[in-house]
């Protein structure tokens, strides 16, 4: 139902549920799946280079910059961006990310000139963004930008019945890359 509006989605579950996997579904039920999707993993950048690569940065704006980057949030313009890991951004990194997300409108690092992209935001984490917000980890004002449209994935171990498919559906992939036949047998 969200897919093909323009609603900020925050895709809350733990490792391995398959966040990532939701934001390429919801990108690709989009009116911008003629776009790309760019994923940034917040947790994985250090905190001195997260606006850089969201950003981008001018020439010379600092030791090594010998020419202007565009950012992901150019790059992405038109199609959707996708903010992985958001709770584990720097707190000093997301009042730039949240006047970001409500105007889209930015500057390069080291830039005057402010710009501007079309984009669409989905966001996840592996944590409880309510309590990251308690634990001072996560702006409340970012958390309701990013939280128009929460979808909660249930872990693994309480989709029942789904295992069983997605252990098939696995298996079948890995039979199509692996030219065999091998069987999925439901032991009891």
């Amino acid at each position: 139902r969200v897919a093909g509006t323009d609603a900020s989605v925050l895709v809350i579950g733990e490792s391995g549920t398959g966040k990532e996997l939701v934001a390429q579904a919801l990108h690709a039920g989009s009116a911008r799946a003629t776009s790309e999707l760019h994923a940034v993993n917040c947790g994985a950048i250090p905190a001195t280079l997260i606006e850089a690569e969201l950003f981008g940065y001018e020439k010379g704006s600092f030791t090594g910059a010998t020419r202007t980057h565009d950012g992901i949030a150019a790059r992405a313009s038109g199609g959707t961006l996708f903010l992985d890991e958001i709770t584990e951004m720097p707190m000093e990194m997301q009042p730039p990310l949240l006047r970001f997300l409500d105007t889209q409108r930015y500057f390069r690092v080291g830039g005057t000139q402010e710009l501007s992209t079309d984009v669409r935001f989905v966001a996840a984490t592996n944590r409880s963004p309510v309590a990251a917000v308690r634990e001072n980890r996560l702006r409340e004002d970012l958390y309701y930008r990013i939280a128009v449209f929460p979808i909660e994935l249930p872990p693994l171990r309480e989709r029942g019945d789904d295992v069983v498919e997605l252990a098939e559906l696995f298996l079948e992939r890995m039979n199509e890359v692996s030219d065999r036949e091998k069987r999925y047998s439901r032991s009891s």
